[in-house]
């Protein structure tokens, strides 16, 4: 299958683009210098000389805390550049994978989110995501819209490694006990993603690794494989505190745990615990040492 990946260069895109080739098909990568996804005629004109029968659209505004300042910005690629990638993939009859994210919920639930519970994003950039879905679910015929939560890779920052290095750095480490969520391995997603692209079997998917857990107990557990795995002195001594104690400029769900409801009905295959894509994780990151920097 000929595959379009945007966004292809982030964290995410990378293992999509490796896993893709992989298994045979034949993938294109694309970051921002080769497609803006917020100019809609280079959308179009991309998308017409690659002729892709699918497209996975990693591409997209993250920077959480920045949007709540950036309101344009955020709302430019992640609604805007969305809708256009939406009308590229459907002028050249494309499937279109979206992916998107658990802050499109409110936080405050006492049992995981299913795909059909409303919405109610209280983030810039959760509102501004849950556009973006929307416009797939208006400009595309054929779509699959997969929500994801806490992710991390091999490739660029994320959690896992701040606090691998933290850990040996500091002396003492607090760390957010009172939001609950779903860490998600990007290779564990990627296989996801290769497993729902051939079907059409449409709609909105949750896809986290399986579980969930607070960030100081995800830390807990990083610290415990690290040592482990790589043999890492995690000398910081973990302190559990709470979210009113690090303000952030935009507000975390307390709750966004996610329930995998349309991969089960679906008869997919689900991803595996967080503890087990971690452990993963540090098995992949330990042959390649030179992704320890972030």
């Amino acid at each position: 299958m000929r595959v379009l990946v945007t966004g292809a260069y982030g964290q995410l895109g990378q293992d999509v683009v490796q896993g893709l080739q992989q298994v045979g098909h034949d993938v294109q990568g694309f970051g921002r210098a080769e497609l803006d996804i917020t100019n809609l005629e280079q959308c179009f004109s991309v998308l017409s000389k690659s002729q892709p029968e699918a497209i996975i659209h990693c591409a997209g505004y993250t920077a959480v805390d920045t949007a709540e300042s950036d309101v344009d910005g955020a709302y430019l690629v992640n609604a805007v550049g969305t809708r256009n990638v939406a009308l590229a993939a459907e002028r050249v009859g494309a499937k279109l994978v979206h992916i998107s994210t658990d802050y499109v919920f409110r936080g405050n639930a006492e049992r995981p989110y299913s795909e059909y519970d409303s919405a109610d994003p209280q983030t810039v950039y959760g509102q501004s995501k849950l556009a973006g879905e929307q416009m797939v679910r208006d400009f595309c015929s054929q779509w699959f819209i997969v929500r994801t939560s806490w992710i991390f890779g091999l490739n660029g920052r994320n959690f896992v490694k701040t606090m691998m290095q933290l850990g040996q750095d500091k002396p003492v480490l607090q760390v957010v006990n009172d939001q609950k969520g779903s860490p998600t391995y990007t290779v564990d997603l990627t296989r996801f993603l290769l497993q729902l692209l051939p079907t059409e079997k449409y709609g909105i998917y949750h896809a986290s690794n399986s579980g969930s857990c607070t960030w100081y107990e995800f830390t807990k557990v990083i610290f415990e494989q690290a040592s482990e795995q790589l043999g890492l002195s995690m000398t910081a001594k973990l302190e559990p505190c709470t979210t009113e104690q690090f303000p952030r400029p935009a507000p975390r769900p307390a709750y966004s745990v996610m329930d995998h409801l349309a991969i089960r009905i679906n008869g997919m295959q689900d991803l595996p615990h967080w503890k087990v894509g971690l452990m993963q994780f540090m098995v992949d990151i330990k042959e390649r040492p030179d992704l320890y920097l972030i």
